[in-house]
């Protein structure tokens, strides 16, 4: 991901996003903005896309949280905990979770503050079977965002999702790709699953002065341990 260092823009751009509604079995398209055609889909930005503020560096510290840690949910497994909190301690995140919906426009909200990621509600609770689905700007003209550094992670990394009870739902990175918007993969991103997984996904690439937007987006696969 190509990241400029410096910003004299003074606002920030963001395009609406049309979201598919999810079936009730386990599917649904987010994450930055995402427009979705019959058989295509494009996904815009995740972040904040002012110009990019600051280069990369030595990725800060985040200590692993403490708890135990949640199983592979079972076919008769309880509701699953509504996710609260976010820790990646390979690239120094540790942000609470708010919770994303849609917009009346059918548009995918994204977070007001790029220092904290958000959850997508319509897709499933991390920790139960499918894709859940979390969103975060990679920055803003003020300097980076909740997932600056998330192209940085490696497979075998760890991810910590904290929940309003019960154990720590805990995810083992096995992918991180990083797609042309305009041949953005919906169906192996956001597509049913027969097992626990999460997508963390932000904007990465090339940013484009002119449109005020990246031209494509990083999405870290991992699954539950």
């Amino acid at each position: 991901m190509r990241i400029d260092r410096t910003s004299k823009r003074g606002h920030q751009h963001a395009s609406p996003v049309r979201v598919i509604r999810r079936p009730r079995s386990a599917f649904a398209a987010v994450a930055g903005l995402l427009v979705i055609g019959v058989g295509v889909a494009g996904l815009y930005s995740a972040g904040n896309t002012g110009r990019p503020a600051t280069p990369l560096g030595r990725a800060p510290l985040a200590a692993s949280p403490r708890g135990h840690w949640a199983v592979a949910p079972q076919a008769t497994a309880r509701v699953v905990p509504r996710p609260i909190g976010l820790v990646i301690p390979a690239i120094g995140v540790r942000t609470k979770l708010i919770r994303l919906g849609r917009t009346a426009s059918g548009s995918l909200q994204v977070p007001a503050n790029v220092a904290v990621a958000g959850w997508y509600i319509g897709s499933p609770r991390p920790g139960g079977t499918g894709s859940a689905v979390i969103a975060g700007h990679i920055d803003s003209v003020s300097g980076p965002g909740v997932f600056f550094r998330l192209r940085e992670l490696r497979p075998g990394d760890l991810v910590y999702v904290e929940r309003s009870h019960g154990p720590l739902a805990v995810f083992r990175v096995t992918a991180v790709h990083t797609f042309r918007k305009s041949k953005f993969p919906t169906a192996a991103v956001y597509g049913p699953v027969p097992s626990a997984q999460l997508r963390l996904i932000t904007c990465g690439g090339t940013f484009d002065p002119a449109t005020g937007h990246y031209l494509s987006n990083v999405v870290v696969f991992a699954v539950l341990q």
